[in-house]
């Protein structure tokens, strides 16, 4: 059984990527529905909650189907970090997530995100001083190291474990690759061989087939995997790497009733919690993926991303179903 202090998760469990713009609550729904067993919300700015910011502070909303559910904070300065901390245990999620991963310019060239691989010192000190302001498990996700000539991720595993973290999730490159190239999970592996380490170690990066799942899962040795990408328009990936681990064999690939489905209650949710606006044109982002193998989808997507309008939106899912139902079956 794999726990995060006294959260059970499972024997191998499968946790869903904090995403910035897509691991909202609607997205979430969908994953939790189809199999994850553990989910965060989408990044949260530490300066943003310091200062009340409107987007900072709705990305704290969690609900009791989700759990469990972690919070998951960047910044650059250790004391907004310890205080938002605080304001992030109030919400009251199963446990608080540091982000030293993100590679992204805008936020590791303000010195938060992946840039504290550059500064393992200062890293630790916000990780503690994070771990102190809450009674929450604490844990982070984080990368190899800055480059090439700077992985350093077993040194910064042993030092996070020692004060005081409780899970460690590795995205399987450095800042420099950001989402090129293959991830190299052979630093991740050897985390897990090292004798002091006692925590749950999670492999992260280029999950996207059950095959590929189980072939990490014994290769690597992790204790369980988290996916990102591969889950974006496809829910579904949990559920069939969970169905592949049990039998050896390959889950049906969702129906194209099924990808309606689960389209609208990501629609719906997405509009309800967001407003109407708002919530269609984040939405945009996720047809694709969603109607992934359909020959000739093409003009219906256009149809999709281009409304403004709820009650149009369901009547092209409608017509969607219909036309397709009749048509070659969905291929992943």
């Amino acid at each position: 059984m794999v726990k995060i202090g006294q959260i059970e998760l499972g024997e191998f469990p499968l946790l869903l990527a904090p995403m910035e713009d897509v691991s909202d609550p609607p997205f979430r729904a969908v994953c939790k529905e189809n199999g994850a067993d553990l989910m965060y919300t989408e990044f949260i700015s530490s300066e943003g909650l310091i200062r009340d910011a409107a987007k900072s502070v709705q990305k704290l909303d969690i609900f009791e189907y989700e759990r469990p559910i972690g919070i998951q904070l960047f910044g650059s300065d250790i004391e907004t970090m310890r205080s938002c901390a605080e304001i992030a245990t109030r919400a009251n999620p199963d446990l608080i997530d540091i982000n030293y991963g993100c590679p992204v310019k805008n936020v590791a060239c303000k010195g938060a995100g992946a840039a504290l691989l550059q500064d393992i010192p200062k890293m630790v000190k916000m990780t503690e001083a994070v771990v102190k302001a809450t009674h929450l498990p604490v844990t982070v996700k984080t990368r190899l190291g800055w480059d090439e000539s700077t992985k350093n991720i077993e040194e910064v595993a042993e030092r996070l474990q020692d004060i005081g973290i409780q899970a460690l999730t590795v995205h399987g490159r450095t800042r420099v690759q950001m989402y090129k190239g293959s991830a190299d999970w052979t630093l991740i592996a050897r985390i897990k061989e090292n004798s002091r380490i006692q925590i749950p170690i999670f492999g992260n990066g280029d999950i996207d087939t059950p095959e590929k799942a189980l072939e990490y899962r014994n290769r690597f040795g992790v204790d369980g995997i988290m996916i990102g990408r591969a889950s974006i328009g496809y829910p579904w990936i949990f559920n069939e790497i969970k169905h592949y681990f049990r039998t050896g064999e390959m889950m049906a690939p969702p129906t194209l009733a099924q990808r309606v489905e689960a389209c609208r209650k990501h629609l719906e949710f997405s509009v309800r919690w967001k407003g109407e606006i708002t919530g269609i044109l984040e939405m945009r982002r996720h047809y694709t993926n969603y109607f992934k193998g359909l020959n000739h989808f093409k003009p219906y997507r256009m149809r999709l991303v281009e409304s403004l309008s709820y009650p149009e939106l369901n009547s092209i899912l409608d017509e969607i179903s219909d036309v397709f139902s009749q048509a070659e079956p969905v291929t992943a």
